[in-house]
């Protein structure tokens, strides 16, 4: 969904920076502390977020994608700074061999969570189809079945589900 306001971008002041943090600060805590699994560390992204995104406001363009799509970009990008940065350290004190977390690993924990929160802003027909197609690997008939409705209807649904987890994707910074 768009804001029809891009604060951080259309004041040059703190008012534009305190408006952006207030629309999406409290989201994009929760993304950080999902994908690094500590407050203080995800603390610490969404200040860096903010910053970068101050540095480089002037570089922001509406035409592309909303300010939160834009933010959350920014944010990606920061999270998989400090997991690079913490498996660096974690590397260097390994002292039996073992393996820390991969970025790519964190990376797919991080696409899962948008999915996920694509998933929960669907309509709950659409959800329930295509959990049960998707995740649970029911046929079509056997959705139909579970639901009470036509498969037809099944098919349907999940037609414009996923057409709608692939708007909801793109705003949520989806990369193909």
């Amino acid at each position: 969904m768009r804001h029809a306001a891009t604060p951080l971008v259309e004041t040059s002041d703190e008012v534009g920076l305190r408006s952006a943090f207030l629309l999406y600060g409290g989201e994009m805590l929760g993304f950080a502390r999902k994908s690094l699994f500590a407050s203080g560390l995800a603390e610490d992204a969404v200040q860096e977020t903010f910053a970068r995104a101050w540095r480089s406001r002037d570089r922001f363009d509406p035409s592309l994608g909303s300010l939160r799509t834009w933010l959350f970009a920014i944010e990606r990008r920061v999270i998989l700074d400090i997991i690079d940065k913490q498996a660096k350290i974690a590397t260097e004190k390994l002292a039996d061999g073992a393996e820390p977390v991969s970025a790519e690993g964190l990376e797919a924990a991080m696409v899962s969570w948008q999915v996920e929160s694509a998933l929960k802003r669907l309509h709950s027909g659409h959800r329930e189809v295509i959990v049960e197609l998707y995740f649970n690997g029911r046929s079509g008939a056997e959705v139909a079945s579970l639901l009470g409705i036509p498969e037809g209807t099944v098919r349907s649904r999940a037609f414009y589900a996923l057409s709608s987890l692939r708007v909801l994707l793109d705003e949520e910074g989806w990369e193909r």
